[in-house]
């Protein structure tokens, strides 16, 4: 229960994204590409800064029964996850390092197994990373704006017990379901709290961010594995 699901990546896994990733969590499989896109948005150019803005799908088929693409595509859950990558891969960037460079991330689930949202956070970062390496090396980047890494996983209680990374199976009982989003440095991104069914103390929410922190670190861990020094 205070176990990561086992961790599987692919880092490179297209031949034409600046950036893309293959990363698994348990059986929750996502893809994630970082591209390269004009013009940036008007307010970022009146700053002079650079974006970076995501988009999260799912395949039809990626869970027990088919959905449309459309109904998918135009669904509230479907904006939300995609406003929470982008905010935290914009929160570990120094937007002002990039002027003119829009960055789209896409993050498909191949498949679901709960946690979709953490996992695709989590390999958007190793994309994002890997596209601006490459634009560093083209010679479009003279500053590297990365300041930190960022790294998300769920939380929950089960059956009275705190639970680490939950699957499908725990997350549709459980009693409460977080997702944490949290820095190289320890700093949060954001916390998504929610009492299934009955309200939760602030010690119940202590353990559940250690729990968390404890997740997270093994995720940034993985992650410096695939990308060595994030910062340069």
């Amino acid at each position: 229960m205070n176990d990561l699901r086992p961790i599987h990546i692919v880092s490179n896994y297209l031949k034409y994204p600046e950036g893309s990733c293959l990363f698994q969590m348990g059986n929750t499989k996502v893809l994630c590409t970082a591209s390269f896109s004009n013009p940036v948005p008007d307010f970022a150019k009146e700053k002079n800064m650079g974006w970076i803005t995501a988009e999260y799908s799912m395949l039809p088929r990626a869970t027990v029964e088919r959905s449309s693409r459309g109904k998918i595509a135009s669904g509230g859950r479907t904006k939300e996850i995609q406003r929470l990558i982008g905010r935290s891969l914009r929160a570990v960037v120094d937007l002002e390092k990039m002027p003119d460079i829009l960055v789209n991330v896409d993050c498909d689930v191949l498949q679901a197994d709960g946690g979709t949202r953490t996992a695709s956070i989590n390999g958007a970062f190793i994309a994002l990373v890997q596209a601006l390496r490459k634009w560093q090396k083209n010679g479009r980047l003279t500053e590297w704006p990365v300041r930190d890494s960022v790294a998300a996983v769920s939380v929950g209680i089960v059956d009275g017990r705190q639970v680490l990374d939950l699957d499908y199976s725990l997350d549709v009982k459980a009693d409460v379901d977080l997702n944490v989003v949290m820095t190289g440095s320890g700093r949060y991104v954001e916390i998504q709290g929610t009492a299934e069914h009955a309200p939760f103390s602030r010690a119940d929410l202590d353990k559940l961010l250690r729990l968390a922190q404890g997740g997270i670190r093994q995720v940034l861990a993985r992650q410096k594995k695939q990308l060595g020094d994030i910062c340069s």
